[in-house]
């Protein structure tokens, strides 16, 4: 996944993409958490359909509306559905009590719930671009329930 910011953080810390993720969440998880809340690409995209984004899972539901005209673009789907998944994992974390960002040893951010569940948001985004299902509204009601 590439997260832009990180990339001078890594070099001044001398560590790892995934690394420096880990230590950036740990260090200013409502920083980072805004960061990757941005979802700049699917934030325009639902604006192009009068959808605006309001980090509620009445959003994912209406999200899950949406005709995916993305589909018919095979270079900006995976940056579409990585945006998914990151918005996605916002709501979870935003709404959701206890719920958490936290990144795997590979790097890739997912959300941890109060259980100790872990989501990997990001691939639910990309199915979600991908195929349309999972629906987003669907993962974040599981997500809910635990």
């Amino acid at each position: 996944m590439n997260i832009p910011f990180l990339d001078n953080w890594r070099k001044r810390q001398g560590g790892t993409h995934a690394g420096a993720l880990a230590a950036a969440v740990e260090a200013d998880p409502d920083g980072v958490a805004e960061l990757l809340a941005e979802c700049e690409l699917l934030r325009v995209r639902a604006g192009q359909h009068g959808l605006e984004l309001d980090d509620t899972p009445a959003s994912l539901t209406a999200l899950d509306q949406l005709p995916p005209r993305w589909r018919d673009d095979p270079e900006e789907l995976p940056w579409l559905g990585n945006d998914a998944g990151l918005y996605l994992g916002t709501v979870i974390v935003r709404t959701v009590p206890g719920a958490a960002w936290d990144v795997w040893p590979s790097g890739q951010p997912v959300v941890r719930l109060e259980s100790g569940r872990e989501i990997d948001v990001v691939a639910a985004g990309l199915d979600w671009a991908m195929a349309g299902s999972p629906e987003l509204s669907q993962v974040y009601a599981e997500s809910a329930e635990n």
